[in-house]
């Protein structure tokens, strides 16, 4: 048990970055077609937008991968998803075909906000940056 508690934050970590990691290496990629979408959702500025939105997916990712301000990492992602899940997956607005799909992102999205306010209150866990650095504070 005592091993599941040491390595489980470290696999919570990989697993909930890994949907900002190919999120945000996808808008990377495909900048144009993404600022469209953003623009077909009467954004303004979408091309700040996006580059703010990158930053944010593979910053706030790798902050949490890595533990390193882990918690912060994970607030600056929450903030951020709480206007893209309503922006982009309002289920209440759409028509009654796709509800369902727009249901489960928005839901899926709920799901990872739950994730993220636990980073938040437990921060990343024994094999991050962070308990290294307090480790090596303490020695010295």
């Amino acid at each position: 048990m005592e091993a599941l508690k040491s390595f489980a934050p470290l696999l919570g970590r990989f697993l909930i970055v890994a949907v900002f990691l190919v999120s945000g290496m996808y808008k990377l990629g495909n900048f144009e077609q993404t600022a469209a979408v953003m623009a077909n959702q009467n954004l303004p500025m979408a091309d700040t937008l996006l580059v703010l939105s990158i930053f944010i997916e593979l910053g706030g990712a790798l902050m949490i991968l890595f533990g390193w301000h882990a918690r912060l990492g994970a607030f600056g992602l929450l903030l951020w998803l709480i206007p893209v899940t309503l922006t982009f997956h309002a289920f209440w607005q759409v028509p009654p075909e796709q509800m369902q799909m727009q249901m489960n992102a928005f839901m899926k999205n709920v799901a990872i906000m739950g994730a993220l306010i636990l980073i938040m209150l437990h921060g990343a866990g024994r094999f991050s940056v962070d308990c290294m650095a307090r480790r090596m504070r303490a020695q010295a």
